[in-house]
């Protein structure tokens, strides 16, 4: 939540200058959320840069930055279920898995997955999914599904798509008096969040989490250390479905838009 630093999607230059670092044919290359991490070499203001082991593999500690710490710490520091307690998580990419292994982590009993790609399905059963939702199968909002299913209400959700619908359905789909709802994706710029007060005085509880509440230069080393140290209960094998050469980028991208990698993150060899 750095003011210097905090993620501003219409920056493209560097902050000591307001120039790019990168050009093509004398035209700039702006950086993508400051950093334009698509390249061998690239420049970035010193405070997005965390040194990690040296003895991580980086083919493998990739997606612990933004996909694995955003939705495995919503989960494991923000909405913090209790053991044998039931988790809702809405978007099954990389970002809802990884909150789904947080929620198996933690020890949730039920696991449901909210997501309108049915082949994610099966796939998802690997992070600790219990049950699936599809909402393009009920002729009622999601939210009535979810508490139908659960008597009353899971006791957390955490909501990984950035739809403003699934964040509506994410808040209302908990039980009232203890249930917690975490926001993780980002809405379209115009969205508004509506719900009916009732849902807030009943005691829920909505909030919201950016990059699963770490601290990128502090934290970033400590989770990485904590994997190779076998501490954190995730298999990073999980998360990478292909491993593509870097000249092949957009390879990756089709995959993507395909569905075929489900799971999203995707090793671009240097």
């Amino acid at each position: 939540m750095c003011e210097l630093l905090r993620i501003n999607c219409d920056r493209g230059v560097m902050l000591a200058d307001g120039k790019t670092r990168f050009s093509i044919n004398g035209k700039p290359i702006y950086h993508f959320v400051g950093t334009s991490t698509f390249s061998q070499y690239t420049v970035v203001h010193v405070g997005q840069v965390a040194k990690i082991s040296p003895t991580a593999p980086l083919d493998k500690v990739c997606p612990i930055s933004c996909g694995i710490c955003t939705g495995f710490g919503a989960t494991v520091n923000v909405a913090k279920p209790k053991k044998g307690q039931t988790v809702a998580v809405f978007g099954l990419g990389a970002v809802g898995l990884a909150a789904a292994e947080g929620a198996r982590v933690c020890g949730a009993s039920r696991i449901i997955a909210v997501d309108v790609n049915p082949r994610r399905f099966e796939e998802a059963k690997r992070f600790g999914i219990t049950e699936f939702v599809n909402p393009k199968d009920y002729d009622k909002p999601v939210q009535e599904v979810i508490v139908e299913m659960t008597g009353g209400g899971v006791d957390r959700s955490v909501e990984c798509t950035g739809s403003v619908q699934a964040m509506i359905s994410a808040f209302e789909c908990v039980h009232d008096g203890w249930g917690v709802c975490v926001l993780v994706g980002v809405p379209k710029k115009d969205d508004a969040f509506k719900t009916h007060p009732m849902n807030l005085l009943s005691e829920r509880t909505l909030k919201g989490a950016f990059y699963g509440n770490y601290k990128p230069r502090t934290d970033i080393p400590m989770v990485v250390d904590k994997y190779l140290n076998k501490e954190l209960g995730l298999d990073m094998d999980k998360f990478i479905t292909h491993s593509v050469p870097f000249a092949d980028i957009n390879k990756a991208f089709d995959y993507m838009l395909q569905g075929i990698g489900l799971r999203c993150m995707i090793h671009l060899d240097a």
